[in-house]
């Protein structure tokens, strides 16, 4: 019974957005997606035999990340209270989560740019937030409305906190001071955190300051590597300490430092030195405490570690990896819970191991085909493979049915800018883009088939699937070029350079504009002296029988003639960069986990 509770909860917590929609995705999309070592699966896997197969991708066991929320926008801070998360994102909305079901409760409008700071107020009623630029709002948790709006800052806020007696609200801006509001009158007092030179970097110039959790008279500022703690005069407190990073305990008594790989925590008031550790991990960003003060958090990149500090000797206790690009806040929900929010537009919620004794690597989903970074895939369903390039120069072939590598090939290839690998008519050739040319090479042979040279550094590259054009987007341009005669034979300005995805086939080349959910397409093939623009499609990619289509924004499949979703993709994969499908297999390319295959032959 217990082993039945468990694995339903993390079940239910998993695929509750999918299941909500429609129950009917039970089976579609959430049962198939469970790890195969999982209750459920075993209990039910006969029930799959008409539905989707995951045929690479399945995780062996549920991951330490529960749950997996997914964003129109980047993820720049969090506040949690009550069971309620406040999420501020570079969409200039305040998105309000239940942190139960992970489910959207609210929207709060009214900033005219970025939320990069979000903080709720200690009896919950409140929530404070600036808008990246010189205003800070006040709103009533209950309505969504907006109580009060303070201006004075001459420069971009950067951070905001509330006092424990919610009588003052303190912003830190790009100008070395800080902010002082009383919540009543609305009247600013400043505190100029550091003198001297106001020409340097803004980062360097940025206050991020904090409230005592306790203390409604005392708060922590860090700007330019300095931390110091201050009264509500203006009079500063105690000393000034090195430290890129810091953060106040729960109880208000101890603070975290953080300077060069150096993690000290110290006591708030005499200054002494409670504990000190020395990580090989930096820089470190955003660190925070467990409720009960026995853990902290902290992140790089796309990682998150936690730290037991109830002992002499600090340790380790978790690694959590899955976020596709690099974290901006975090915050614990629990002693055991904490959830971050990353530039992936996603916020995941993550349990940590009560009686852990070292680093464990969360979200298990083990890196699918490659030891290096993928840089394209290609699925040739005729011939019954997928194609692998990576970044090492490795170009691997894989059967489709088994996920098995069929052969692997070195390149000379190495720290390219884009590359792309087809097998045309018999011959595996690569292409890639480095120093000003863009090379084909036949890659059976060792043969340089192609060098052609251009001006541009390209960040992506196809070869069409004829082999006769070779494709390449660079910053605001589209180029194709003819692989045989090293000429290019057509060029296209986009509108911006915000392209998430390129695809193209025998003479076409499309993008996908993540933020505004568009496909645009372009024919290369025609006589004229530029290439035809097709029509645009709004978000989506038809599957080749007309019958179904991708939704690039949602990840799922949809019916065209009933408007049914047959399938969803389950929220913790992500954006995939690449998605590639013919009438039985779906071939995704993932940042974290690497590639999915589906197979499709029992739905469509």
């Amino acid at each position: 019974m217990c082993k039945w509770t468990n694995d339903s909860h993390r079940f239910l917590l998993e695929h509750f957005d999918t299941i909500r929609d429609s129950p009917s995705h039970i089976y579609h999309s959430a049962l198939p997606f469970s790890p195969s070592s999982s209750w459920l699966y075993k209990c039910y896997g006969l029930e799959l035999s008409q539905e989707v197969q995951v045929v690479k991708g399945l995780p062996a066991e549920w991951g330490t990340c529960s749950s997996t929320v997914s964003l129109g926008s980047r993820i720049l801070d969090l506040s949690f209270q009550n069971n309620i998360i406040a999420v501020g994102t570079a969409g200039s909305s305040i998105i309000i989560l239940n942190a139960t079901t992970s489910g959207q409760e609210a929207i709060f409008s009214g900033h005219g740019s970025n939320v990069a700071s979000v903080t709720y107020s200690p009896d919950g009623l409140s929530l404070v937030s600036e808008g990246f630029s010189e205003t800070i709002k006040l709103w009533d948790v209950q309505t969504g409305g907006v109580v009060k709006t303070f201006h004075d800052h001459t420069e971009s806020v950067i951070s905001v906190s509330i006092s424990a007696d919610c009588t003052r609200i303190a912003s830190g801006s790009c100008n070395k001071t800080v902010c002082l509001w009383d919540v009543q009158t609305g009247k600013c007092n400043y505190i100029v955190v550091q003198e001297g030179d106001y020409t340097v970097d803004w980062w360097r110039r940025t206050v991020y300051v904090s409230f005592s959790p306790t203390d409604p008279q005392r708060l922590l500022s860090v700007c330019d590597s300095k931390v110091q703690q201050w009264d509500t005069n203006g009079h500063q407190v105690g000393h000034t300490y090195d430290g890129s990073c810091a953060a106040f305990s729960p109880d208000g008594t101890q603070f975290v430092l953080y300077f060069r790989g150096a993690v000290t925590i110290q006591n708030s008031s005499s200054g002494l030195i409670v504990t000190k550790f020395q990580t090989d991990i930096e820089p470190l960003h955003h660190f925070c405490f467990s409720p009960d003060g026995r853990l902290i958090a902290a992140a790089t990149g796309n990682t998150v570690y936690v730290w037991g500090i109830t002992g002499s000797n600090p340790y380790l206790i978790e690694t959590f990896t899955g976020h596709a690009d690099d974290i901006n806040s975090l915050t614990f929900s629990s002693p055991s819970s904490l959830i971050s929010g990353s530039n992936d537009c996603s916020v995941k919620f993550w349990q940590i191991g009560s009686s852990s004794e070292g680093p464990l690597v969360a979200d298990p989903i083990t890196k699918l085909f490659f030891s290096d970074i993928i840089r394209s895939i290609t699925l040739q369903a005729k011939d019954g493979i997928i194609i692998t390039s990576e970044s090492d120069g490795m170009v691997k072939t894989w059967d489709i049915s088994t996920g098995h590598c069929k052969a692997s090939f070195q390149t000379p290839a190495k720290d390219f800018h884009g590359s792309d690998a087809q097998l045309i008519n018999g011959k595996l050739i690569l292409g890639w883009c480095l120093d000003g040319e863009i090379n084909i090479w036949d890659v059976e042979k060792g043969e340089l088939l192609s060098a052609i040279e251009v001006s541009d550094k390209f960040h992506n590259l196809k070869i069409s699937g004829d082999g006769s054009r070779v494709f390449c987007m660079a910053g605001a341009f589209i180029q194709a070029w003819s692989i045989q005669t090293g000429e290019r034979v057509g060029l296209v300005e986009l509108v911006c350079n915000q392209a998430y995805t390129f695809d193209t086939d025998d003479s076409r080349a499309w993008i996908h504009y993540p933020f505004e959910m568009e496909y645009r397409g372009w024919d290369f093939g025609t006589t004229g002296s530029s290439p035809i623009q097709l029509p645009d499609t709004p978000g989506y990619r038809l599957h080749p029988d007309g019958i179904m289509l991708w939704d690039t924004g949602l990840h799922r499949i949809k019916d065209t003639r009933s408007g049914r979703v047959v399938f969803q993709l389950p929220k913790r994969y992500g954006q995939p960069y690449d998605v590639q499908w013919n009438s039985q297999y779906l071939v995704a390319l993932f940042s974290t986990i690497g590639v999915l295959v589906l197979d499709f032959s029992h739905v469509f």
